[in-house]
């Protein structure tokens, strides 16, 4: 890897290359994006495939300085440091031929960073992400993780990964995790090494058998951790007073357990945070005592409509408050003086979420704030708590104008059993009747498919004048352990009805025409896209499958033919509850596979997928296409052969769309 050094304002963001200016320039105040304005053209297709241009800013532990994250369509990723006392800045780590990864504060003075490679797909790849160390003036620059061969016998393999958080921030060592220890496991198993970023000298720490995640106390010592027995996780506990682990609680972990809890994050006076749904269908935030072992039955946090998700905000000195998404991310805070500072920024940017991040131990009045919408793409500013003043640091992407956008909603739809369906739904700007739809379903599938915000493919295709739809079928996670066992075996069947009813409320509401209606979706929404073209003909015009499973036999077996990534712990006791046993269940995986059924499907079909693709092999596009082609031939089939499960490079998320565009247009885009 070749380092460049890199001047202060050469080809830094604009509001980076303000704060080189002298301490004491006022910097402008972010506004608020623009309300309304009558657009004719819609944005380029670049201006939403594109990589960020500014990817991620994170305060250091005094708050005095700030790393940054950023680049350009022709510029790789690199890692600056902003003095904020001296408003100066200084590039510490760019390569001619690599992007700078993730990155993290060792302290006040020291960083460590991975590499990536926005450039290369994965099947062009071929060295890892290493890590690095380096001080934050750049100098002092220490190669700890080995990208491709170590160089000498000190330095650790490529199979090492810094682990987060990576500690206290008050010395020079950082935690690192070693995957894959044990080959032909059901499971990764994760051995624990604290790392001197200035030496390179590691050592292993003990754990109670095959571990595979950590978390450490507010001092920074490793405290909790999982192990694994079959399908079994449980949590354990590294007790100051024994020195031993003990048990805590026990789930299934390929099911999930709303009796039993999950750690979040371990607090002062022997407590620990823990999202539990302690017998309720939605999960919410609790305590829990590690003295007495017991859970408190008054949750901290609840939410009405969605499972508790989030994080607890702590400086060294206390824990200021809760982070958490419900249909949005958003806080609520403990601390009375942040309470009037979220209000003060809330104030100042009224047309977006505005979350707050706290220094560890902040000596200087600095917060970073991280603001988005669902017309707003992620923008980073500077709060400064004693002016009441915020200074822009950088936008994502800030060739999107928030006016150009279309504004999003969630609605809840009544199943054709009476289950309400969350439905994600983004309306071109300029009117909301009788407009051509895109049905698009998220993949997993059991997992929360969206959250409000900005979204390149719904607003890629609202700018083109489609109102899209996007359902959290039953299965769904977030929303209640009832909506997520509903999808338990409903592969092709009552989770397809989701989909369908949810089209059909936005027929009836006068939203969707219903002659010009297009179902597609990636992995799952692949599978659901072809199911909805069989089951459902009079209701989708044509599809767009996205390396979409095609048959349920073929993902859960072995083939001499392809190399899959589903693990033989969750075929073995994963998806026999989740989706089926291909013994037992045989006529139902039959019935609902969309490769023996491909010669029903009549509409025009869009199949894409990567040819380096474990999750979803090519395998399976390849044997449906043939399928589908010998009766139907409005099919084709697009292989982007470097890629995987999805597309990693502008160049290809440019051209798949591109095609979409003039996809949905020949076939649903004109009355």
């Amino acid at each position: 890897m070749r380092l460049l050094i890199t001047s202060c304002l050469r080809a830094l963001p604009l509001a980076i290359a303000a704060l080189c200016l002298p301490a004491g320039h006022a910097l402008a105040q972010v506004p608020a994006p623009v309300a309304s304005v009558n657009i004719v053209a819609p944005p380029p297709i670049d201006h939403f495939f594109t990589n960020a241009v500014f990817s991620s800013a994170d305060l250091s532990p005094n708050a005095k300085f700030l790393a940054v994250r950023f680049g350009s369509p022709k510029e790789r990723d690199r890692l600056a440091v902003v003095d904020l006392v001296s408003n100066t800045v200084k590039i510490v780590a760019s390569y001619a031929d690599a992007d700078i990864g993730d990155f993290e504060w060792v302290n006040d003075k020291r960083l460590v960073f991975s590499l990536a490679d926005k450039r290369r797909a994965p099947g062009e790849r071929r060295s890892g992400s290493g890590l690095f160390g380096v001080d934050r003036d750049g100098t002092n620059l220490l190669r700890l993780i080995a990208t491709g061969s170590p160089e000498h016998s000190r330095m650790l393999n490529g199979a090492h990964f810094l682990a987060y958080p990576a500690g206290k921030q008050d010395t020079d060592e950082v935690y690192v995790y070693r995957s894959n220890e044990f080959a032909n496991e059901e499971r990764n198993n994760y051995g624990l090494l604290r790392l001197n970023t200035r030496t390179g000298q590691s050592v292993s720490l003990d754990r109670p058998g095959k571990t595979f995640g950590w978390q450490t106390d507010r001092n920074g010592v490793p405290r909790l951790t999982s192990v694994m027995d079959k399908n079994m996780t449980s949590f354990l506990y590294l007790d100051p007073v024994t020195n031993k682990f003990r048990t805590l609680a026990s789930f299934d972990a390929y099911l999930g357990s709303h009796s039993g809890f999950t750690p979040l994050a371990l607090g002062a006076n022997d407590t620990l945070y823990v999202t539990t749904g302690d017998g309720k269908d939605k999960t919410a935030l609790h305590t829990f005592d590690l003295k007495t072992n017991k859970l408190n039955p008054t949750p901290l946090v609840a939410l009405e409509n969605f499972d508790f998700t989030g994080q607890m905000m702590f400086t060294d000195e206390k824990l200021l408050g809760v982070r958490y998404l419900s249909d949005a991310y958003a806080s609520i805070w403990f601390d009375e003086d942040m309470k009037k500072i979220q209000a003060q920024v809330d104030a100042l940017l009224p047309a977006t979420v505005n979350l707050i991040n706290v220094a560890r131990r902040a000596e200087v009045p600095w917060m970073l704030v991280s603001s988005y919408s669902d017309r707003q793409p992620l923008q980073y500013a500077l709060f400064n708590t004693k002016t009441g003043k915020l200074n822009p640091v950088g936008e994502s992407h800030p060739q999107i104008k928030a006016a150009q956008m279309a504004e999003q909603e969630i609605v809840r739809v009544k199943a054709r059993d009476g289950l309400p369906i969350p439905v994600w739904m983004t309306v071109p700007n300029g009117g909301r009747k009788n407009l051509p739809m895109v049905v698009m379903v998220h993949g997993g599938p059991y997992v929360r498919g969206h959250e409000w915000g900005w979204s390149p493919n719904a607003q890629f295709l609202a700018s083109r004048g489609y109102v899209v739809l996007e359902p959290e079928f039953r299965g769904s996670t977030g929303y209640g352990d009832k909506h997520y066992k509903a999808g338990w075996k409903q592969w092709g069947l009552s989770m397809q009805n989701d989909i369908a009813d949810a089209t059909r409320w936005a027929i009836a509401e006068g939203i969707a025409d219903p002659k010009r209606i297009c179902i597609a979706g990636a992995s799952y929404g692949g599978y659901a896209t072809l199911m909805g073209l069989i089951n459902d003909p009079e209701l989708y015009k044509c599809g767009i499958d996205i390396v979409g499973v095609t048959d349920l036999t073929l993902l859960a077996g072995r083939d001499w033919s392809f190399t899959s990534d589903l693990n033989d712990g969750y075929k073995k006791y994963g998806m026999p509850e989740l989706i089926g046993d291909p013994v037992k269940d045989a006529a139902r995986f039959s019935a609902t596979s969309p490769l023996m059924q491909a010669a029903r499907i009549k509409q025009p079909l869009l199949l894409a997928y990567g040819g380096r693709d474990v999750r979803v092999p090519l395998h399976h596009g390849k044997l449906f296409y043939d399928a589908a082609k010998a009766h139907n031939p409005n099919v084709e089939m697009i292989i982007y052969e470097d890629e995987a499960h999805g597309w990693t490079l502008p160049k290809n998320r440019i051209d798949f769309w591109s095609r979409v565009e003039k996809f949905l247009d020949q076939h649903i885009g004109k009355k």
